[in-house]
């Protein structure tokens, strides 16, 4: 039997908030089978849960965030990245602002903190979303798809119209069958630009970012000192980002998802409509390995 997984014990970090610019404490802790990702407001009281659905997500203005109550958990897309990347069906996240801490603004971190932490199985089965026909939203030049593919892939296209990001790679892919996630996308960070801060400072966005957790652009080139990780890292930040906008689905995915000039706002429409068309999925387990999509056997670490 594919089983679920759980971390093995807690774990916990510090950190600011990309947007907010505070201080963040973040612990993650075992949950039981079934229980999925829950996020909790540990500094209100009595402490809020929100469950990772999609139709959680309240707010999509440069980061995915959830919500109940009027109470919120912003940027959980890098973080939920991790969990998808690694196969954690059942966490905990407890959070002590509105808000998960940036880090160094991948994915990296995160997985540090689960691998320290270590990983489980439970016996219980683990449960999948299996798309059984094409969902697509499309807005202008924009569009994300989910499309129906015996295991996980990933498809994504930018278009920034930028000296810095034309000159590296505008199209990039993984199938998780041949690439691990942690070696291929959990190290490309989050990006932004000079010119934008002011405007996005004025609205409370942005208030913690700086060259330590994000690449900064001016107009023409990458302000980092280190320059980029790799010579895809802008677009592989945005395959990055759609993997964790897709795990507040509530279950992987059992799919193929493509996109161009997608982001947080798509995502979670193209997941709204997938689940509002009971046509279009099925919930599925598998009782023999040799029956399960090969993606999903594959070791998340090279």
């Amino acid at each position: 039997m594919l089983k679920q997984k759980t971390l093995k014990t807690l774990v916990r970090t510090v950190g600011i908030g990309l947007h907010s610019g505070n201080k963040v404490e973040l612990v993650l802790r075992p949950a039981a089978p079934n229980t999925g990702v829950v996020y909790r407001r540990t500094d209100v009281d009595p402490p809020v849960d929100i469950p990772a659905r999609a139709n959680a997500v309240v707010d999509v203005r440069m980061a995915t965030t959830l919500g109940k109550d009027g109470v919120i958990v912003g940027t959980v897309e890098h973080l939920s990245s991790a969990l998808a990347g690694l196969g954690i069906d059942n966490c905990y996240v407890d959070v002590s602002a509105p808000e998960i801490p940036i880090m160094d603004g991948s994915a990296a971190s995160f997985v540090f903190l689960i691998q320290s932490a270590g990983i489980v199985e439970q016996d219980a089965p683990k449960r999948f979303i299996r798309v059984k026909k094409a969902v697509e939203i499309v807005e202008g030049d924009k569009w994300v798809r989910l499309e129906p593919h015996f295991g996980f892939k990933l498809k994504f296209s930018i278009d920034f119209n930028h000296p810095a990001i034309d000159a590296t790679e505008q199209v990039v892919e993984l199938d998780l069958e041949q690439e691990p996630f942690v070696a291929s996308v959990a190290r490309a960070r989050t990006f932004g630009f000079v010119n934008e801060v002011e405007a996005l400072r004025a609205v409370g966005l942005a208030m913690g970012g700086n060259f330590e957790n994000a690449i900064v652009m001016d107009e023409y080139r990458v302000l980092n000192t280190d320059g980029l990780r790799s010579g895809d890292e802008f677009a592989k930040h945005k395959l990055l980002d759609a993997m964790g906008d897709l795990y507040v689905a509530g279950k992987p995915l059992i799919a193929a998802y493509s996109a161009h000039k997608g982001g947080h706002a798509l995502n979670n429409k193209l997941l709204r409509a997938l689940l509002a068309d009971e046509t279009a999925y099925e919930i599925v387990s598998f009782e023999q390995h040799a029956k399960a999509p090969a993606a999903y056997l594959q070791p998340a670490v090279a």
